[in-house]
């Protein structure tokens, strides 16, 4: 069961928000088995070596889904084998918050230089395929908690990139018992027939409702992030917003209801560009106002559409 189509004439199609609302809770039964497996979903390593040839999927690619921590280090190098089994260790201890590359410098000269790594070891992150440095040589544990926290906590609430990590444990119960029905059926259908006939603060509501005691179901967080569009879009004159945002390109108030009547519109590309650019140009509140709605948009799509992926990117160029 989804969220129906948004009944207006010209919206955006929505059977690949479905589609991507399913693929949302696949990954969560994939990252519960990586719980219970020890590798992460789509049954790839949390550590992992990299080369040239496999730098754009191991490591652009795969950094707009979670952070990439890249450990530079050589055979040679004695800090190296200090540094690389802790980092392996807490790679394994942070259970999929981050994964981590190590790439080997004599083999990788390339992606030595394109790092402007002045000495080994060094560890960089990578985020929506931008890249950060984190430190350089064999730091403390301590030092090294507290950077991979902040790396962690500035791709959540920078780029709503996150790891989804899963207690094992807790992961383990679950698979050893039956999944029991869920109780938000009843709820969601509610929901959904509400935004059907045009009531969107109802659905607004009931969606809510579903999220207060799940906050990570699927299905109910992809139908307020739609019944919200509606709602927000609601009332606007469309050719005044277009006029106003044309004529005050520093406007955000102006951008962003622009953003969400392109969305609306089917427009996905503009809708994003238009935040990205709006980001670009602004500051301070202004510009994490219109950095939060670009998130807000991207759960409308989804996290696995190519323009989702695309735009976070040209979002980490803008603010890094």
């Amino acid at each position: 069961m989804q969220p129906r189509n948004m009944s207006m004439s010209g919206v955006v199609d929505l059977a690949a928000v479905k589609a991507a609302g399913e693929a949302k809770q696949k990954a969560e039964q994939a990252r519960a088995e990586a719980a219970r497996t020890g590798k992460p979903a789509g049954g790839a390593r949390l550590v992992f070596d990299v080369d040239e040839a496999g730098f754009q999927q191991d490591i652009l690619q795969r950094s707009t889904e979670v952070p990439v921590v890249i450990d530079f280090w050589a055979e040679w190098c004695e800090p190296c084998k200090q540094l690389g089994p802790l980092l392996e260790r807490l790679a394994g201890e942070y259970a999929g918050k981050f994964v981590l590359a190590k790439i080997d410098v004599d083999r990788n000269q390339a992606l030595f230089q394109q790092f402007g790594v002045q000495g080994i070891p060094a560890v960089f992150a990578v985020v929506a395929g931008q890249p950060i440095p984190l430190f350089q040589g064999a730091a403390p544990e301590a030092q090294i908690r507290q950077v991979l926290d902040q790396l962690i906590q500035a791709a959540e609430q920078q780029f709503g990139i996150v790891g989804a990590p899963v207690d094992p444990a807790a992961a383990a119960e679950a698979e050893e018992a039956p999944a029991p029905a869920g109780p938000y059926d009843a709820l969601l259908e509610a929901a959904n027939q509400a935004l059907d006939n045009g009531d969107l603060a109802g659905a607004v509501q009931a969606y809510k409702n579903v999220l207060a005691d799940d906050p990570a179901n699927p299905e109910a967080k992809l139908g307020l992030a739609q019944a919200e569009l509606l709602q927000r879009v609601q009332g606007l004159d469309a050719q005044q917003v277009r006029k106003a945002a044309a004529d005050a390109p520093g406007d955000v108030r102006a951008q962003i209801e622009a953003a969400d009547l392109d969305l609306v519109g089917g427009h996905v590309e503009d809708a994003f560009g238009r935040l990205v650019d709006t980001v670009r140009r602004t500051a301070g509140d202004d510009r994490e106002t219109a950095r939060v709605r670009l998130l807000e948009l991207f759960e409308v799509i989804g996290a696995d559409d190519p323009r989702v992926i695309s735009a976070r990117t040209a979002l980490a160029r803008v603010l890094f």
